[in-house]
């Protein structure tokens, strides 16, 4: 009797059917779980990507409206113009040409306006504009360098390599040499050799020129200030080292009396006494 009432007592065990739809049931709410997990974490990440690109899109946004603001804020319009590199011409000349613009932000400045400004100075040869902020405008000035001196009539006009005319004078200006060319045409091959020789020649012995004369681009010749000496150079092919040439010769037959130095062939430059 108390083995039967022990059996009794004892629950009755599931069956397999049931077990397996527990199981499901409970992998199936683990999914749920899981998917809702999931979820949330992807929309905590797309939520936070939308916050970073809004936000970098944002400051990108203000930093160039504060920069355009800057930029053409009357904080950052013109307020001085100043002029470096000129020898012969006068700065305050050419600030008071192109001072037009002052007031005008720096970067809606006239570029064109500045460069039809200074194109009315003939001596200058080039130029670059700096911007200094919050307001100034530098302009650097490279002049134009001249080589000698043209006789028109009773007048002299300085010229730079090109033929530009520099100023022109009623006397000769010191130091410069008087180029001679046919028809005094400065577009001439016979002047753009001249010039070429003249720039090759060092300050000292250009100091030292009276006049430089050619009919073709192959005869250009010297003659010595304050003597009877001439050079025949020749074309201005090779013209640097004939003119160390030239100098080592004068260093020796500077004092000989009239005569010609020959270093129109710097392979046997001489000296002939006249």
């Amino acid at each position: 009797m108390k083995a039967r009432r022990e059996k009794a007592a004892r629950p009755p065990r599931p069956s397999a059917d049931r077990v397996a739809a527990a199981e499901l049931r409970a992998a199936e709410r683990a999914r749920k779980r899981y998917e809702k997990q999931e979820l949330k974490r992807f929309t905590r990440r797309v939520r936070r990507r939308r916050i970073a690109w809004a936000t970098g899109v944002g400051i990108v946004v203000m930093l160039v409206a504060l920069s355009v603001g800057a930029v053409y804020s009357p904080l950052l319009a013109l307020r001085e113009v100043q002029v470096d590199g000129t020898s012969r011409l006068d700065p305050a000349q050419l600030t008071d040409a192109i001072d037009g613009q002052l007031g005008v932000p720096l970067a809606l400045l006239d570029e064109s306006r500045i460069r039809d400004e200074l194109g009315q100075f003939t001596l200058i040869r080039s130029y670059t504009t700096e911007l200094i902020p919050p307001g100034t405008l530098l302009v650097h000035i490279t002049e134009r360098t001249p080589v000698g001196t043209i006789v028109r009539g009773a007048e002299f006009d300085l010229v730079d390599p090109a033929g530009v005319v520099i100023a022109t004078t009623t006397e000769r200006t010191p130091g410069m040499p008087v180029i001679r060319v046919e028809g005094d045409d400065v577009d001439s091959a016979a002047f753009r050799s001249v010039a070429e020789v003249l720039l090759a020649l060092p300050e000292s012995l250009h100091a030292q020129l009276d006049t430089v004369s050619a009919t073709t681009r192959d005869n250009v010749t010297l003659t010595l200030a304050g003597s009877d000496q001439r050079v025949e150079w020749g074309s201005a092919d090779r013209s640097d080292h004939k003119a160390r040439v030239l100098a080592a010769l004068l260093a020796i037959h500077a004092g000989s009396g009239p005569g010609l130095y020959d270093v129109s062939a710097p392979g046997t430059a001489v000296f002939r006494a006249d």
